[in-house]
Parts: structure tokens; sequence; C-alpha cells
């Protein structure tokens, strides 16, 4: 009898790897590494000719995909939660998923996006989330900056993220900084990029390189824009032609015709019927922002929430992708852009999250031409108030971050077969 136990044990091992060979990855409150979880699904779609399902609705939006043994050492080396499940209760979840009934849908990872996050090479000492989340998370990117836009190389990406940097050429009107160290080196960097490409002024390179952008993503591109890369990015493509500048910074002064009327509102592809904060002592640049930062916030900290939008995973596939989560509720944090006030909003861009009360937009996507671009308010999800000099967020201490998670949706977005939306 004892000889019969060692080739029992050896058969229903066999038996149940046979079964076992879909490999789930849940994405609700139950995992132990949320934005690990992206990069490891990022890693597999490296892979040839693989393919995950992202299961929208299901579990927080879980991640499934075909199981293969070496998977396991390095799920467990990251702290990932998984299921080993097999081929039938994998059928059975996708039944539950595709069911006309539910709220849930399944979206076909395919491949990866090539990844380039737009920063000066003398960035300032403010860390940017999204550098933070790809590092931690372990998906690679590449920086470029002014001159590599300007020399075409933007078709070389899927996926582009700004970095908080001010597209109006006013060095975030931080005047306060001009003695700091990060503060000359980057002047310096822009002007000599300027002069070198034949600008009379970094205002006016920003200007082109935002319409270089912009075409970008016209041609089938994705953009992602945080805190002030998100309003200044939109001035700077209203002023095309004007000088929105105060002489404090440029040495000249403003056009006479700057105003809201005279604003190119049809070139601008999130917001409208903003005005201009030209008074170059105040660090606010229009009235895009919900919060200026020469008034105190309305709200205190620990009552500060924006809430994620519900949409029909099924006819609104692309929002639903970008707010998959296993929190609605998140905690807000600021920046010098820290949200959009909503009426400047334009009515065709779609509102993924936002705080009513406040008449808040924390986040949006919209589409231009073949491409898209998502913005989010504020500076780092998991730091509420962060200021220069402070030390960088880590995110080992932040791995099941709600406010993150929306930041590695648009990562894995680019992935995506699109359904054409419905509404």
């Amino acid at each position: 009898m004892k000889g019969l136990i060692l080739p029992l044990i050896i058969f229903c091992s066999s038996f149940s790897s046979i079964l076992a060979n879909k490999l789930l990855i849940p994405m609700d409150e139950s995992q132990t590494n949320h934005l690990k979880a992206y990069g490891f699904t990022y890693k597999v779609l490296q892979g040839e000719d693989a393919k995950v399902s992202w299961l929208l609705n299901y579990k927080g939006g879980s991640f499934l995909m075909e199981y293969y043994p070496n998977f396991s050492k390095d799920l467990l080396s990251k702290g990932i939660s998984y299921q080993i499940i097999s081929d039938q209760s994998a059928n059975q979840i996708l039944a539950e998923v595709n069911s006309e009934s539910s709220n849930m849908e399944q979206a076909t990872l395919q491949k990866v996006p090539k990844i380039a996050l737009y920063s000066p090479k003398s960035a300032s000492p403010w860390d940017d989330a999204v550098s933070l989340a790809l590092t931690y998370a372990e998906i690679p990117f590449e920086t470029i900056y002014d001159q590599d836009v300007l020399d075409g190389n933007l078709a070389k990406y899927d996926w582009v993220h700004l970095h908080h940097e001010d597209f109006t050429g006013q060095m975030g009107k931080m005047f306060t900084q001009k003695d700091q160290v990060w503060y000359q080196l980057q002047l310096q960097e822009d002007q000599q990029m300027a002069k070198k490409n034949g600008f009379s002024k970094v205002s006016q390179m920003k200007g082109k390189v935002a319409s270089m952008i912009k075409d970008f993503m016209l041609g089938g591109g994705y953009l992602f824009a945080m805190c002030t890369a998100t309003d200044t990015f939109d001035i700077a493509l209203a002023t095309l032609g004007m000088d929105a500048v105060p002489a404090f910074y440029d040495g000249d002064a403003t056009s006479s015709n700057i105003s809201a009327d005279n604003l190119n509102f049809k070139n601008t592809v999130a917001f409208k019927d903003f005005s201009l904060i030209l008074n170059y002592r105040v660090n606010e640049f229009s009235t895009i922002d919900s919060a200026p930062n020469y008034t105190q916030r309305p709200i205190a900290e620990e009552n500060d929430f924006f809430e994620l939008n519900e949409f029909s995973a099924k006819s609104d596939m692309i929002p639903c992708m970008l707010t998959q989560n296993h929190q609605q509720v998140i905690h807000g944090f600021m920046g010098q852009t820290t949200g959009f006030a909503s009426s400047t909003v334009k009515s065709e861009v779609t509102i993924l999250a936002e705080n009513e009360s406040l008449k808040e937009v924390k986040y949006l996507y919209g589409q231009v031409g073949k491409g898209f671009f998502a913005f989010l308010g504020g500076h780092d999800p998991e730091d509420y108030q962060h200021f220069v000099n402070e030390e960088h967020t880590d995110l080992s201490l932040h791995k099941n971050s709600a406010g993150y998670r929306l930041i590695l949706n648009n990562i894995l977005f680019p992935s995506a077969k699109k359904k054409k939306q419905k509404t």
C-alpha cells in the first residue's frame, strides 16, 4: 500500500497541473501589491503573441492569462496575490463577465506601448509621480524633452507623459525659487534649447512643442499629464502667436490683445472659456485650476476626497478601463494644478472623477483625432501637499495606492483592443 502513495501523489500533482493552467490576478482588496501587478502584466505582454484579459469591474479589474510555472517565482518575489485556476473555472469567470446582465467586460490586452516621459535633464527636485509609479512597477520607459519633440521623435512612442512642465514658458511662475540651483539649471537648459532651434523666447518654443504633441495625438498617440502640465498645455495652444508671458520672465510686455475673448479655444484639447492670470507675482496661470494657489483650499485635508464616476463596461469601455480600482472614493492630493473648474471643461470631454461639492473635476479623458489624452489633477497621490526638496514618496509603503492605480491604468490602456464608445 505504501508503494502506491508516491505514484498517486505524482499523478495527482500532474493531473492538477493539467487542470490548473490559467492565472488570475485579483485586483480587489485581496490584492497585496496592486502596483507591482501592473508591472507583472506589462512584462507578460512583452512576450511573443502574449495576450491578457483585463476583466473590467471583476474584482477591481483583475487580470486573467495563461499560466506558466516560471510565473510563480516572479509573482512571489514581487508580493503579488494570484490564483492558479483551471480552464473550466476561467470559462465560468468569463461567462459571468461577458453576461449581458452584468456591468463587466473582457478587454483583450495584446501588446505593450512604448513609453516616453517628457522631462528636462535638469529636472527640479520635485519627484514625478509617473516616473515613481513606472520605476516601482518595473515598467520600462525612456526620457525625452523638447529637442526630441522638435526633431520629430515622438513617432517612436505610443504613450507620452508630460512631466509637471510649464508650457507657457514662465518656469512655473516660481519666482521665489529664482536663486535655487535647479531653477537656474532648467532655465539655462530651456533658453539654450530655444536659441539653438531658432526661437527668440522659451515661450515660443514651448508653444511649438505643445502643437507637435497635439499632432502626435491626432495621429493616434496617447497623452497623459498631471499637475502643471495639464492646464499650461492648453494655455500654450490657446495663445499661439501671442505673448502671454509677463516682462518679469521674458523681458517684454504681453500682447495687447491677450483676453478671454481672443484666446483660441478651438485649438485646445480639454478646456474652454478660461481667463489668464498675468500677474507675475501670482503663482497661478488661469481660471482652469479649481483650487487657485493664492487662496486657501476650502476643505480640510482629512475631508478632501474625490469620487470615481461609474461607467458601463460594455458600452463605455475606455473610461471604464481608466477608472478600474479597488476604491471608488479616493483621498485628494494637491499640486500647482490641483483640479479643474468644471465650468472650463469642454462638453465633449469625459469626466472620470470629481468632487461635486467643490465643482472640481479631478480626472478627465478625451479624444483628439485618432489619439487620446487623460489629465489627472494634483502632484502626488500619496503626498497631500508636496513641497520643493521634500523626500520622494516611497511606493513600497503605498503598494495598494488607489491614486497610483489611476496612473497605471493609463499605461495598460493603449494595449487594449478598443470597442467603439456608444455614449
